[in-house]
């Protein structure tokens, strides 16, 4: 049995929302307040991928820099 129509116009509907949050969290993190925190995370990100790090290395620390700035872009 086929769901009635005014049903499968909900879901369309549900579908096409977006959480007006993504949209924050993305404009702070690619924000000129974050972009040295960025740029640091992705720098190791790039050399532990390539091999080329510490043995140890991963980057936790530039992870953490670069959410807590985006995070507090957030909040404000």
């Amino acid at each position: 049995q086929d769901p009635p129509e005014e049903e499968e116009e909900e879901e369309e509907d549900e579908e096409d929302l977006e959480d007006p949050m993504d949209t924050i969290k993305e404009e702070c993190q690619n924000s000129h307040h974050c972009s040295q925190y960025k740029s640091r995370f992705m720098e190791c990100e790039d050399r532990v991928s390539s091999g080329n790090g510490e043995p140890d290395e991963h980057c936790t620390e530039e992870l953490l820099d670069f959410l807590h700035c985006a995070d507090h872009c957030v909040s404000l």
